[in-house]
């Protein structure tokens, strides 16, 4: 047992649990920075602490009923079929030096990315409500293609990076769903599609053999029982407030992983 990983766990979990974002954006480059993990074991690790961990919360929020059925299969369309194809281009492309670099830089990358993401949902959310009432017919008439590409881009990133299936689903989701989706049901839904998409991924990086066991034990010994508490807080707490402190957290995180790679 190490009580710096169960700490980090619990503290990903409840973020997990109260925004449905955090479970790759901020553990991974926490495992990079702070426990200094290989790039490959620690996002195949990931990708099994998340899935897991959103696994618990889902049961909780699946009780109250939250979770978009339809707009879930519709993200997972775009998203394992993609992660599928780029599993296929990481077994082809073995880990060495050169793809250390190239996997921390594409999680910095993502890290930053998946911030600006989150710090723009409320304009991103306010156009797509605009546009739903505006021009509702043309809006909901590209709204089943839309969610299946961003299913695809989840899809590489999350196999790639382990991170994103949290934060910019929700931000996607916001922008293309702003009437039918409340924040709680945003979260649920968001959450829901993660578990197959991570599942699915982790299993071709546990297949390559980048998952480290211990390594994850003592993560789920800190998120599990912190994100049935998150999960249980979820629809009484502000989600704007919560996500803009995050978003704040994970650029932060994003450039300083960035500027350890480029040194």
């Amino acid at each position: 047992m190490d009580v710096m990983l169960i700490a980090a766990g619990a503290v990903t979990g409840l973020m997990v649990g109260l925004t449905g974002a955090g479970g790759g954006a901020l553990m991974t480059p926490l495992l990079l920075l702070l426990f200094g993990v290989a790039p490959a074991a620690a996002i195949g690790t990931d990708l099994w602490f998340a899935a897991i961990t959103k696994i618990v919360a889902t049961r909780v929020h699946h009780g109250h009923g939250l979770i978009d059925w339809p707009v879930v299969k519709r993200l997972w369309l775009g998203s394992l079929t993609a992660s599928a194809l780029t599993l296929v281009w990481i077994k082809v492309h073995p880990v060495d030096h050169t793809a250390v670099t190239f996997l921390k830089t594409a999680i910095a990358g993502a890290v930053m990315v998946t911030a600006l993401g989150m710090l723009f949902q409320k304009p991103l959310h306010a156009l797509g409500r605009k546009l739903r009432t505006s021009d509702g017919e043309h809006f909901k008439a590209v709204q089943a293609p839309l969610t299946v590409l961003a299913g695809v881009v989840l899809g590489v990133l999350v196999t790639l990076t382990s991170v994103g299936a949290g934060a910019l689903g929700v931000v996607f989701l916001a922008y293309l769903y702003p009437l039918r989706l409340t924040p709680p049901r945003l979260v649920a839904t968001d959450i829901v599609h993660a578990i197959p998409l991570a599942i699915f991924a982790g299993m071709g990086h546990l297949l390559i053999g980048n998952v480290d066991f211990r390594l994850l034990g003592n993560l789920l010994l800190g998120s599990i029982p912190a994100v049935i508490v998150g999960s249980m807080l979820s629809a009484r707490l502000p989600h704007a407030l919560l996500r803009g402190v995050l978003s704040v957290v994970l650029l932060a995180i994003g450039v300083k992983l960035w500027e350890s790679v480029t040194r």
